[in-house]
């Protein structure tokens, strides 16, 4: 299981992510930021890092409260592929390294991704929040 979050203050702003991977009785919690980043590119990271935690061939189970980034990892890539890294516009994909590197992590670990309500009462997912919040207070001091 992977559960992650981002969040953003200022949008952009001081960002952070956060991750729990649970594989084998074990949990690790992981968590990171950066000075000057959006709450997509967060959501995004998260997952990530998340995954390269993970080693490529293992079933996984994503949990995430990121619509973007389950319709972007479900629906929207396909497209965006096919189209060369355009949306239906033709404008380039916001965010491309990042979903092309996720893109990868996902191809190499068979996965669902399921949506959760943010800020609902999911434990892991207010924990991945709370991660993420603490990134962002690491990065001002």
């Amino acid at each position: 299981m992977i559960y992650c979050d981002g969040a953003c203050s200022g949008n952009p702003g001081p960002g952070g992510w956060g991750a729990i991977v649970e594989q084998n009785g074990a949990r690790r919690e992981l968590s990171g930021g950066s000075p000057k980043t959006t709450n997509n590119q967060m959501e995004l990271l998260g997952l990530i890092q998340g995954l390269k935690a993970v080693p490529a061939g293992t079933r996984v189970k994503i949990v995430t409260d990121s619509e973007y980034v389950v319709k972007g990892a479900t629906t929207w890539i396909k497209g965006w592929i096919r189209n060369g890294w355009r949306t239906a516009s033709k404008q380039p994909v916001k965010n491309q390294e990042l979903w092309q590197q996720l893109h990868l992590l996902l191809q190499e670990r068979p996965h669902t991704l399921e949506w959760v309500k943010g800020h609902a009462g999911h434990a892991q997912n207010e924990r991945c929040d709370e991660l993420a919040r603490r990134a962002i207070e690491n990065l001002r001091g």
